[in-house]
């Protein structure tokens, strides 16, 4: 049996405010494996945002286990960390986090300055990835000369470039109009369909139907986990 892609054991993640101690994250236990479409949802407060980061390695547990692709991140420096995100973890947002005054091509090529590779296979590989988003018109666009659509497609462009084995995306959707969601759930699924693992943060319970299963967080704990029964299809434009 192939091991999970994601394990958590016991997850747990505390702040300190005002002396009093804020159970974000409390005591959560799940897998998720390899190839999944999973929608975590929550209401504001629930812990969804803060295991997100956790398992995207941008935040550390107070407590509790996190397995990533086989390796337990508590035994990893900051450094090990960073080299985790950037190589097996892709991140979409839902403000795009696209660099204002540059090229979509060079936004893209952005982590693989991170990951060592030289100029000519950095642009070789973001032209591809763009192309493949249907942006091999829009290369040396800025954000401001692309929509939220394209803008998007450029943030999993980018997110995509190191080839992870996970892609995290947090309310994608968020700031798009309805079709312009419809689209980018039809992107995702496509890449799903093709083996990346893909977990969604949102709080919009018609866009968690497009993922293959739900889990729901209330007050740092999980409340629901299971499959979605009537799951949309979407297609990607």
């Amino acid at each position: 049996m192939t091991a999970p892609l994601l394990e958590t054991h016991d997850l747990v993640k505390d702040y300190v405010i005002g002396g009093e101690v804020l159970h974000a994250v409390n005591g959560v236990s799940l897998s998720i494996k390899r190839g999944e479409f999973v929608a975590i949802m929550g209401a504001s407060g629930s812990g969804k945002s803060t295991f997100m980061n956790m398992i995207g390695c941008l935040d550390v547990p107070t407590s509790g286990t996190l397995l990533l692709d086989g390796i337990d991140t508590k035994t990893l420096d900051s450094d090990a960390l960073a080299e985790i995100r950037n190589r097996k973890i892709g991140f979409v947002f839902q403000q795009f986090n696209l660099l204002a005054r540059t090229s979509a091509l060079d936004n893209v090529a952005v982590p693989l300055i991170y990951a060592g590779l030289g100029y000519t296979e950095r642009r070789e590989r973001a032209q591809a990835k763009l192309e493949a988003m249907g942006l091999g018109n829009r290369l040396q666009n800025t954000p401001a000369k692309l929509s939220g659509g394209q803008q998007q497609r450029v943030a999993i462009a980018r997110a995509l470039v190191t080839d992870p084995l996970m892609l995290l995306a947090d309310e994608p959707t968020g700031a798009l109009d309805t079709q312009t969601s419809l689209d980018i759930m039809g992107i995702f699924q496509k890449l799903n369909d093709e083996g990346i693992t893909l977990i969604v943060v949102t709080h919009e319970p018609d866009i968690a139907e497009y993922a293959e299963r739900r889990i729901v967080f209330r007050d740092g704990r999980v409340i629901e986990d299971a499959a979605v029964k009537s799951r949309r299809r979407a297609v990607a434009g």
